[in-house]
């Protein structure tokens, strides 16, 4: 890594600008698509287009609703400090916030509450592992371990897999600036909570796939 490189270190308002960024990001695509479904009932009643702005007003209505769920938990601060949360949950949500994309979700893990940070950081992670196959493949999520010491494994399979330029850096909580945009931010973020978490993370990449690890720091 670059001796140039500083560590980010985000203010309160900034981190919860960055945030509410990244939630409304999400929200906005099937959000407008909903509003779009609403003006072409309001432009044409035939029987068509009625039954085709439904079908697009039903379909990104779920959209907007598994993404926010998602985010709830991958993002917010649902439950009280220290808490844990089930990881049938995080895989329900999970898969239904990956239901439109080009990507498989395999998850094996059993099924245990976990410590909240510890699956928010999870979730996060199987975020990054989208967006390292863009042309589509498989993911597989599976831990190791107990529920007091777990160790996850994230596998991202798909033709030409690729890692974003700085995810290392970022995830390290740093960069040549010093800091973070919005585009970068769910990568800094992820790392946040792994530090916060105690939680150590590692990614590989080769011509095949993906790998990122994560285990408690003192294993």
């Amino acid at each position: 890594m670059s001796e140039e490189l500083k560590r980010i270190d985000l203010g309160a308002l900034d981190l919860a600008a960055l945030l509410c960024s990244r939630v409304c990001h999400d929200a906005v695509g099937p959000v407008g698509a909903i509003v779009n479904g609403l003006e072409l009932l309001d432009e044409d009643d035939s029987p068509e287009t009625e039954a085709l702005a439904l079908e697009l007003i039903r379909k990104s209505a779920r959209q907007a609703s598994a993404r926010l769920q998602f985010a709830r938990i991958a993002f917010g601060a649902a439950g009280s400090a220290g808490s844990a949360v089930d990881l049938g949950y995080a895989q329900q949500l999970t898969s239904q916030f990956m239901q439109d994309e080009k990507v498989a979700l395999n998850w094996n893990t059993p099924r245990l509450f976990v410590e909240k940070n510890r699956v928010k950081l999870l979730m996060n992670l199987v975020v990054i592992a989208l967006a390292s196959v863009p042309l589509g493949g498989t993911i597989d999520v599976t831990m190791e371990g107990d529920a007091e010491a777990p160790e996850f494994l994230v596998l991202a399979k798909g033709p030409k897999p690729r890692l974003g330029p700085h995810v290392l850096d970022l995830l390290d909580g740093k960069s040549e600036s010093g800091q973070v945009d919005a585009h970068g931010f769910q990568v800094f973020y992820t790392g946040e909570i792994a530090r916060a978490s105690t939680m150590s993370v590692s990614i590989t990449l080769d011509d095949q796939a993906v790998r990122i690890v994560a285990k408690p720091a003192n294993v």
